[in-house]
């Protein structure tokens, strides 16, 4: 029964996301995070100590989140409802279809003209928008797409495989103060940058584990020392990775420079060819994303079944 009760979960959460992905009009424990950090950003981020003051939150948020739903699910002593439980709170730390219809939104809008795939983009991506060409479109939602893979889906997993539903969920508080903090402007230099830390060290592994699992389910395991390379090339010890591994199964090139907030921020490339890549290949990337998900849902639900 301890089996069904870790396994269930995750097989159904994963389903109910391949199935609903992240209907707007649902209510979504990732805007009651955004609202409490909000609320402690406007409290706490002003006049002296702003790196102390934003690790706090951080800590207190994130310590919290977990405590919260470790201690929720203490409480819940029938297994058919702390499976349901373990379920709808997984099934909201995933993120897999939405990540993908997002993608494709950009790809129908970008169809109608220049200027509509330029605004639904700028949805999905933090760099300037506004002066993108076809091709600068295309790029940045595979970047997208193999970047949020690792911090949309596998992370969530991976800490769900670790320490359970509160496990993801404290990983989605961290992610969500990054997302919303984690900035380098004058703003949030300081104060954000310990979230902004603490999400990289959360990401080390997950962010190396989806390149993995990209190369593999596409047959290409000899480009790993490739990908090891090449996912140097970003500002974030991380989001290379995945990227790189993109990268080299779609045998392009990723990255450059890009301007963010008014300013032109020269950033590596990643891969080597520079050709043109086409909006067709996106049902290969969706295809990729959706078996790279379904891999480790089934590699986690096999080491489950041997430990148990």
């Amino acid at each position: 029964m301890d089996f069904l009760i870790y396994i269930a979960p995750l097989f159904l959460a994963y389903i109910l996301d391949l199935i609903l992905g992240d209907p707007r009009w649902l209510p979504h424990p990732i805007r009651l995070f955004g609202n409490l950090i909000s609320f402690g950003e406007k409290k706490l981020n002003k006049n002296k100590n702003r790196f102390l003051k934003g690790a706090l939150l951080t800590l207190l948020l994130s310590i919290g989140t977990f405590l919260f739903f470790f201690i929720t699910r203490k409480f819940i002593t029938n297994n058919i409802a702390r499976i349901i439980f373990d379920v709808i709170f997984l099934f909201y730390a995933l993120a897999n279809k939405s990540l993908i219809e997002e993608g494709k939104a950009v790809f129908t809008e970008l169809k109608k003209g220049i200027t509509q795939g330029r605004n639904r983009v700028a949805w999905i991506v933090g760099r300037d928008t506004s002066k993108l060409n076809k091709q600068e479109i295309i790029k940045a939602v595979f970047e997208t797409l193999s970047e949020n893979l690792s911090d949309g889906v596998i992370a969530p997993l991976f800490y769900f495989a670790i320490l359970g539903v509160p496990g993801a969920m404290l990983y989605k508080m961290v992610n969500t103060l990054d997302s919303m903090i984690g900035y380098k402007n004058e703003r949030y230099i300081n104060f954000g940058k310990f979230a902004a830390k603490l999400d990289d060290v959360l990401n080390y592994i997950p962010s190396r584990l989806t390149a993995i699992l990209m190369l593999l389910v596409t047959f290409s395991l000899d480009k790993i020392i490739f990908v090891w390379q090449q996912g140097k090339n970003h500002s974030s010890p991380n989001a290379g990775y995945p990227e790189a591994a993109l990268a080299t199964i779609l045998n392009c090139r990723f990255g450059g420079p890009n301007y963010y907030h008014g300013k032109l921020v020269d950033k590596p490339f990643i891969g080597n060819n520079n050709r043109i890549i086409k909006e067709s290949e996106f049902k290969k990337v969706a295809f990729i994303n959706h078996t790279v998900t379904l891999t480790f849902v089934l590699l986690i639900g096999l080491i489950t079944y041997f430990l148990f």
